[in-house]
């Protein structure tokens, strides 16, 4: 089985790996937004689920390696369009978007070309 988003092989190029983010509930000081004397915090409810995805794209040519960025950045617009995100083991998320995608500072050139990159998915609350 490989990874994908909405069907799309996004990141089968090259090793990633995939984590989640801080779950549980959302607390906030109660000084922050009220009055600086209130002691305490309240919970707002649940964090929204995230899913992180770090790895490297790899592709044999420079124009190759751009056509593998340009898949995830597609995926990473505004009006995002929600999708099933599967793993390399078959676990799923539903309803997640791509909110976040982010490139290490260089291209490494060898026998092949390759980036680091990370992406991140999100479950928003009303999806």
């Amino acid at each position: 089985m490989s990874s994908s988003f909405k069907g799309l092989d996004l990141f089968g190029s090259g090793p990633h790996r995939f984590h989640m983010a801080k779950q549980g509930l959302y607390i906030v000081a109660l000084r922050a937004f009220a009055d600086p004397s209130i002691p305490g915090s309240a919970a707002f409810g649940d964090v929204e689920l995230e899913v992180i995805v770090r790895g490297r794209l790899i592709a044999a040519t420079e124009s190759a390696l751009w056509t593998l960025r340009d898949a995830i950045t597609a995926q990473a617009t505004f009006s995002p369009i929600a999708g099933t995100l599967i793993d390399a083991h078959g676990r799923t998320w539903n309803d997640m978007t791509l909110w976040c995608y982010e490139e290490e500072d260089r291209t490494d050139r060898g026998r092949e070309i390759s980036i680091a990159y990370e992406a991140r998915f999100r479950r928003f609350v009303g999806s």
